[in-house]
């Protein structure tokens, strides 16, 4: 089959990491006889010091042409300890989010056995934990009105919703929830936000729909408290804005390192699919950023391209790498020895493309060579 991938690997980790997932996107078109026609652009700071706009129209074009998005991340020191700066590396991606219309992110959270004690919640907590966030994108806070007085001594923040922006999201939510096991979970404010009535009322509605689905309603400070006691009782979160941003990071403790965690934003016509760790600026070019984010994006990114067996591959690669320890500094054990982030990409690929292969040479890895033997 033949696909077009848009790549932007954007600032920051971003070009290293998504190298990686381009590898394993490699890996899988030589095994399963594909052909992925990739088409490269820029956002964010790149972009604007290359054109002085951090979304060229030439990245919107190549976007709305393509399969599917593959993403690096977003962001630059100079722009984050600079408040005052009127053009920002953010804005770019949220421009594309909206030019796009990805109005649903995706984030699965899932605590690998082998990667427990990387995380500082115990054992017997979240041993077992597979949930996924659904987060609404295009609405909130985030996109409303905002302003700061002349004097700058007061600002606001406008957040506005329609229930069709709810709706929308909320059934794939629930769709899902039909695939996994049957549970949602609503996150919002509805004892102080107007917005998160909304929300509660409209998914009240919807529920009548899918009479197999439990639906729970949760303020977002005690599910922030619940994901942390207990995580395993989540199956589906659904959220607003602003409240999926946060939990999905507080979520990355679960996994053991943010560098794991993948997301998928989806809409009518687009999905883009890119790791959450954002462009981590003060790693960028030692070769230690992890790549496991990205190369899971890019699983979920073939899973929505129906090629289900060959995100699998993606999937048991990983598992694989991190069973053995093959792994970047972030997630390896104590008597372990870290390896670089280009060489984890290596190992990702080289597996799918020899995977009834499973004795590895440790030696070989580290020394930059073939690491089936």
């Amino acid at each position: 089959m033949r696909f077009t991938i848009a790549i932007i690997p954007g600032d920051g980790i971003g070009p290293e990491v998504t190298s990686q997932a381009k590898k394993a996107l490699d890996a899988v078109a030589e095994a399963y006889d594909h052909i992925f026609l990739y088409k490269e652009a820029q956002i964010g700071a790149t972009a604007i010091e290359a054109t002085g706009n951090p979304l060229p129209k030439e990245t919107i074009d190549i976007c709305k042409n393509a399969d599917a998005i593959l993403f690096g991340a977003v962001g630059n020191e100079y722009y984050d300890n600079n408040p005052s700066a009127k053009v920002r590396p953010e804005q770019g991606l949220l421009r594309l989010r909206k030019e796009l219309d990805l109005f649903c992110k995706i984030k699965p959270v899932k605590a690998y056995d082998n990667l427990i004690y990387n995380s500082p919640l115990k054992r017997d907590v979240i041993k077992g934990t597979d949930f996924v966030i659904f987060r609404e994108l295009t609405g909130g806070i985030y996109f409303g009105d905002k302003e700061i007085s002349k004097d700058e001594k007061s600002a606001y923040d406008k957040s506005f919703y329609t229930i069709d922006q709810i709706k929308r999201v909320a059934h794939l939510a629930f769709k899902a929830a039909q695939r996994r096991r049957n549970k949602i979970t609503l996150v919002d404010k509805a004892n102080v936000l107007a917005t998160s009535r909304l929300w509660r009322k409209t998914i009240i509605e919807i529920a009548k729909e899918y009479p197999n689905v439990d639906v729970e309603f949760m303020f977002i400070d005690n599910a922030a408290m619940k994901m942390i006691l207990n995580p395993k009782q989540f199956d589906v979160i659904l959220t607003e804005n602003l409240f999926g941003d946060i939990i999905s990071d507080e979520a990355s403790a679960i996994a053991g390192s943010i560098g794991l965690l993948a997301s998928s934003s989806i809409g009518e016509k687009n999905a883009l699919f890119e790791p959450i760790h954002g462009s981590f600026p003060k790693a960028k070019g030692k070769d230690i950023a992890n790549p496991l984010a990205s190369i899971l994006s890019a699983a979920m990114l073939l899973k929505h391209l129906g090629l289900d067996e060959e995100a699998d591959a993606i999937e048991r690669a990983v598992e694989k790498s991190i069973a053995l320890g093959i792994t970047t500094k972030d997630i390896k054990r104590k008597t372990q020895t870290s390896t670089s982030t280009s060489k984890v990409g290596d190992f990702i690929a080289d597996y799918i493309t020899n995977q009834d292969d499973s004795n590895m040479n440790f030696r070989n890895i580290h020394m930059g060579q073939s690491t089936i033997i």
